[in-house]
C-alpha cells in the first residue's frame, strides 16, 4: 500500500486516468466510464462553477450501487464454488469479510486509485485505509469495468484480484481443518494461538447450538454459528483466515 490519498480538488486528468487504466489492465473503449467512476459528488459544483472546463454533471455514485452488486455476486459465486460444504449463514459472512470497506480500500491503495480521485475542496480526506471514499470508488470502477467491457471482464478483474487473498482458503488445508491453518497461520507470525470464546449458547440441551468467536491477537475476527462448539469453532476459523487473508493488517496490535 502507497501513503499517497486522495487530494481535493482537481481538474479532470486524462493522462491520470489513463495511466489508472493501464494499471487496472482495462482498455475502456469509452473512457467516460472511468472518469465518471472517479468523480465524487463533492467536486461537481466547482467543476461547474467553471465556464473553461468541460466536466461531466454527474457523480460516481449509480456506478457505486452497480458495482457493490457485481462485486457481490462474483465474490459469492467464488465462494459458492470453493466452499462446497458450507451452509449459506458461513457462505454469508465469508463474503461481507471479503467484500467490506477496509479490503476495497486496501485494492484501491495497491492499484494507485486515490492519486486519481476527483474530489471538492471541502472534501475531508484522512489517511485511514479505512476510508469509505476509496471503498465506492473501487464499487464505481467495477460498475464502469462491467458497463463498458461487459461481465466476463468485470469478473475476471474482481477474480484477479481473490485470487492474491484468498488461496490460503481455498487450500486443502484449509476447507478440512480452518482451525488447524489458523494455528499455522499464527505461528508463522510469531503470536499467540488463537482464543475461541463461546458467546452464546442456546437451545434445548439435545440441541444445543453454540455462537463462538475466534479471537487473534486480541482482535475478533470471526464468528461461527454450530450445533457443536467444534464446528462453530471450526467456522469461525475459517472466517478468521478470510479476515487475514483480505487485510494482514487486523494482526496488528491495537493500540
Amino acid at each position: 500500500m502507497t501513503d499517497t490519498k486522495p487530494t481535493p480538488f482537481r481538474y479532470p486528468d486524462l493522462a491520470a486516468e489513463q495511466a489508472l487504466a493501464d494499471r487496472l489492465g482495462v482498455h475502456f473503449a469509452d473512457p467516460y466510464q472511468l472518469r465518471l467512476a472517479l468523480t465524487h459528488r463533492s467536486v461537481l459544483h466547482e467543476w461547474t462553477q467553471d465556464g473553461n472546463i468541460d466536466a461531466i454533471i454527474q457523480n460516481n455514485e449509480r456506478l457505486e450501487f452497480l458495482g457493490d452488486a457485481v462485486l457481490g455476486l462474483v465474490t459469492a459465486d467464488r465462494l459458492y464454488r470453493s466452499l462446497v460444504d458450507a451452509p449459506e449463514g458461513e457462505l454469508t459472512r465469508s463474503r461481507v469479510a471479503l467484500v467490506r470497506a477496509e479490503t476495497l480500500v486496501a485494492w484501491a491503495y495497491s492499484l494507485g486509485v486515490p492519486e486519481a480521485l476527483y474530489l471538492g475542496t471541502g472534501e475531508s480526506v484522512t489517511d485511514s485505509p479505512r476510508d469509505r471514499i476509496l471503498a465506492g470508488s473501487m464499487e464505481a470502477i467495477i460498475g464502469a469495468i462491467y458497463i463498458d467491457q461487459g461481465e466476463a471482464t468485470a469478473a475476471s478483474f474482481i477474480n484477479s484480484w481473490l485470487d492474491t487473498i484468498t488461496p490460503d482458503m481455498e487450500s486443502d488445508d484449509a476447507i478440512a481443518n480452518p482451525k488447524g491453518r489458523l494455528q499455522e497461520v499464527v505461528q508463522e507470525r510469531k503470536l499467540e494461538q488463537p482464543v475461541y470464546e463461546i458467546v452464546a449458547e442456546e437451545g434445548p440441551e439435545h440441541a444445543r447450538v453454540f455462537t463462538i468467536e475466534a479471537i487473534v491477537n486480541g482482535a475478533r475476527l470471526g464468528t461461527g454459528i454450530g450445533r457443536s462448539k467444534r464446528e462453530a469453532q471450526q467456522i469461525a476459523a475459517r472466517e478468521a483466515l478470510l479476515a487475514i487473508a483480505a487485510d494482514a493488517s487486523v494482526l496488528e496490535t491495537k493500540e
